[in-house]
């Protein structure tokens, strides 16, 4: 975060340190926040616990779900049970891209004195809520950045987002059976169908006649699935010499 919030929302996802481990729980610190919490035994893990230690380490670094708040005593107790593998994933995924983010940020404008400094991070606040997005915005649309900094500055931002970033892709893939009719020219039909799929940016991989993998990637996820769109629209081009049949998403 540019300007750090004094505390979590309660249900946020967070990253704690397990600092202290006690008979009925532990105490932690949060890694985004300047503030402790507990974490009772009852949210270790599911089920009963004879021995915390064999669930949590001192020193450990987890992903935990903040489940009670006390603002006006800075009181907070978190799970780790509430948390799902998913959940846990995506959230060190994001704290390792806004600590490189930051990291990014403050190579850019390392020549700037801490004053000018401060006064940009208070500008961008109120526009941004994370470094990943202020990067983000330098390399995908740093018209965003206006107001916020000189343009001097906004350019160290640009160039070095664009050096270190790399474009974002999607990719999805269907499985189709495809079956070629009437027998004669089957081969030909075929090719001629795939060719012009492979044409329009998807790829065919064969799995065993008649079965079919199609592929497509680009920038957005929503133009990816309408290339898959626009293959299946292909093939209906050939109805009466192929059978085709959409047999859903690959995950």
């Amino acid at each position: 975060m540019i300007v750090a919030k004094e505390l979590p929302a309660s249900g946020e996802v967070v990253l704690v340190k397990i600092n202290k481990i006690m008979p009925h729980g532990a105490y932690c610190s949060l890694i985004e926040y300047n503030v402790d919490a507990y974490l009772p035994i009852s949210e270790v893990a599911s089920g009963w616990i004879k021995n915390i230690h064999e669930f949590i380490k001192e020193g450990q670094r987890e992903v935990a779900k903040v489940v009670f708040i006390d603002p006006s005593k800075r009181a907070l107790d978190v799970s780790l049970k509430k948390i799902t593998s998913k959940q846990k994933k995506d959230k060190i995924g994001e704290y390792n891209s806004e600590k490189r983010a930051e990291q990014l940020f403050s190579k850019a404008l390392s020549k700037l004195s801490g004053a000018e400094l401060a006064d940009i991070k208070s500008r961008l606040s109120q526009k941004f809520q994370t470094y990943a997005d202020v990067i983000n915005a330098a390399y995908e649309n740093h018209d965003l950045l206006k107001g916020t900094m000189s343009t001097e500055a906004a350019n160290l931002l640009v160039e070095i987002a664009k050096k270190n970033i790399k474009p974002k892709s999607y990719t999805v893939a269907y499985r189709f059976e495809v079956k070629a009719l009437n027998g004669k020219g089957n081969i030909n039909t075929l090719k001629e169908a795939f060719g012009l799929v492979q044409k329009a940016g998807v790829s065919v991989l064969y799995e065993g006649a008649p079965h079919y993998k199609f592929t497509a990637t680009n920038k957005s996820y929503p133009e990816a699935e309408d290339m898959i769109k626009k293959s299946n629209s292909i093939l209906s081009q050939f109805s009466g010499k192929l059978s085709v049949a959409e047999k859903g998403k690959v995950q």
